[in-house]
């Protein structure tokens, strides 16, 4: 018995292991590795598809627009609520200054027609009210229409209406200590007198053909007149003033004297700049992301009346003037198609521009923030690609670290089945493994109770003489590895002695084996120990070849 046949036996018996082909542990532990990070990334996979992660691009737009959108509508309502309390204490104040200078004049307002010889008179004696509520407002303009012309005699009088409409031409800088105003509609004497220029579409009075800023308060002020002026303003959507390019959204209220009388109407402007200017949005993740106010008409949404702020001009977009129609998507995006052409995706929430029993009460606003649906596609997709590209550098490292781990794993397992397989057990290296430290520990007791058993056996001094004559059979450098395994030396230690490569130490050691007629160094070393007991030395070694030679 030896120690080899001993491991062979004790693992085939202990570990199952046997000497036909399979697939090596390290593979196998790879595999396994690789089987669990796969597992564990199927697994990752369908919790992001199950919770909707791979759509995660279309949830952060959501957040986004809603946020955009949360922000824009409250501050559309802040501001054009307050614009709207600016234009109603300007439509008091006008009343009455306008009724005093008529008064002074001797016109009575229900008269204005009759004197249109002192229209310029009350329209200039009211610029300086006029001109600081401008600076005071937060508004790119601001006019006053009176129910009468100069030139009653001209075709289409009736249409034609005396008044003053001042524009700001820089809403942006309102606090500025010298705002760009000019004269839109007026007599040119206003504007010489304040040193003000008139438009390049100036015109002296106003064209009410396609006026409901005009028509409809004073409509309302005749129909309610039992409602304070609170409650009779009103809000145009986006229009083009007539004989301009020009496009605003007004506030007007009827201008009502101490007698009840209509006689006019007032108001204030948020130009299509403006708005741009005052309502941009603030993300950056969409560049052709805008926002827009439009009345609301059912589920439709009319680009037309709407004014719109955003990074580009919208218009090129849309394919022509028909509306947007309105339709809920399945996630929180509603969608906002034209004709099957041209899609938005977005969301809008009402805002009041009217209190309650207004006169207008019934006319509902929208705030909408949307998306070209191409953009917002590509986004996605492009978030997607992100995803799975980060999904599969995670595969590709958990298939390296489990290389590094099964590899790493196994090193000290092979460290100790080369231990195990070697000649030396006693002073072999722990490999920290307590199942491999304890199995060589066991063969290292096992090989020395074999040792004691031998030396307690009455050996005959005939199997050490047939020893002693074998060692004769050696060659010179068989018997130059005998003699330094007898010394106690490992194979590996032998072959850095004699400079050897360590196969030919085994060729050696093979062949040492068999003239012997012994099957293991613990073996050899047995004899040895025995002779040293009894002093009976070896033979000499045989000469070299070189030396039989000399």
């Amino acid at each position: 018995m030896n120690s080899r046949w001993l491991s062979r036996k004790y693992l085939t018996e202990r570990f199952g292991l046997s000497a036909e082909a399979g697939l090596p542990l390290g593979i196998r532990l790879f595999l396994l590795l690789m089987v669990l990070v796969i597992t564990i990334m199927l697994g990752v996979i369908a919790i992001l598809i199950i919770t909707g992660i791979f759509t995660a691009g279309l949830s952060e737009s959501e957040t986004l627009v809603e946020s955009e959108l949360n922000h824009t509508a409250a501050k559309i309502s802040s501001n054009y609520g307050e614009l709207s309390v600016q234009a109603i204490e300007f439509a008091r104040q006008l009343s009455q200054s306008i009724e005093k200078t008529s008064q002074q004049l001797g016109v009575p307002l229900s008269q204005l027609e009759e004197h249109p010889h002192q229209l310029d008179k009350i329209i200039a004696a009211q610029f300086d009210l006029t001109y600081l509520t401008l600076q005071k407002s937060k508004s790119s303009g601001i006019f006053f229409i009176l129910d009468a012309t100069v030139n009653p005699q001209l075709k289409e009088a009736e249409h034609s209406k005396a008044g003053l409409y001042l524009k700001n031409m820089e809403p942006n800088v309102i606090s500025a200590s010298a705002p760009n105003i000019i004269v839109l509609r007026g007599f040119p004497s206003i504007g010489r007198s304040n040193s003000l220029p008139l438009d390049a579409q100036w015109k002296m009075e106003f064209d009410t053909r396609q006026a409901p800023y005009y028509h409809r308060p004073m409509e309302a002020a005749r129909l309610h007149k039992d409602l304070p002026l609170s409650r009779l303003y009103y809000w145009t959507p986006a229009l083009a003033l007539p004989g301009t390019n020009s496009e605003v959204m007004i506030c007007s209220v009827p201008l009502i004297d101490s007698q009840g009388n209509v006689f006019g109407v007032c108001g204030m402007d948020v130009s299509a700049m403006f708005f741009k200017l005052s309502y941009m949005p603030h993300q950056t993740t969409y560049n052709r992301l805008f926002c827009l106010l439009a009345p609301q008409s059912g589920s439709t949404l009319n680009l037309n009346q709407a004014l719109v702020s955003g990074s580009y001009s919208v218009r090129n977009l849309v394919s022509d003037n028909s509306p947007l129609n309105i339709s809920k998507n399945k996630r929180s995006f509603y969608t906002y198609r034209q004709n099957n052409n041209c899609s938005f995706w977005g969301l809008h929430t009402p805002v009041r521009l009217y209190p309650e029993g207004s006169a207008f009460a019934a006319e509902k606003w929208i705030a909408a923030v949307l998306i070209p649906e191409e953009d917002l596609v590509a986004s996605v997709a492009r978030l997607n690609v992100m995803l799975i590209s980060l999904l599969s550098i995670l595969v590709l490292l958990g298939i390296a670290a489990a290389l590094i781990i099964s590899q790493r794993f196994l090193k000290p397992i092979s460290q100790g089945l080369a231990i195990i397989q070697s000649d030396n057990l006693s002073g072999a290296p722990p490999t920290k493994i307590p199942e491999i430290d304890n199995l060589i520990n066991y063969l290292a007791t096992r090989n020395r109770e074999l040792y004691e058993g031998a030396r307690e056996k009455n050996l005959s001094f005939s199997l050490l003489d047939e020893f002693v004559q074998n060692t004769a059979k050696l060659s010179p450098s068989e018997r130059a590895v005998y003699d330094l395994y007898a010394k106690g030396n490992t194979a590996k230690e032998i072959a850095e002695i004699l400079c050897l490569s360590i196969n030919t130490i085994k060729t050696h050691t093979k062949h040492i084996y068999a003239k012997l007629n012994i099957t293991s160094r613990e073996e050899l070393l047995l004899y040895v120990n025995l002779l040293d007991e009894i002093n009976k030395d070896l033979p000499a070694a045989p000469a070299s070849e070189d030396s039989s030679r000399e």
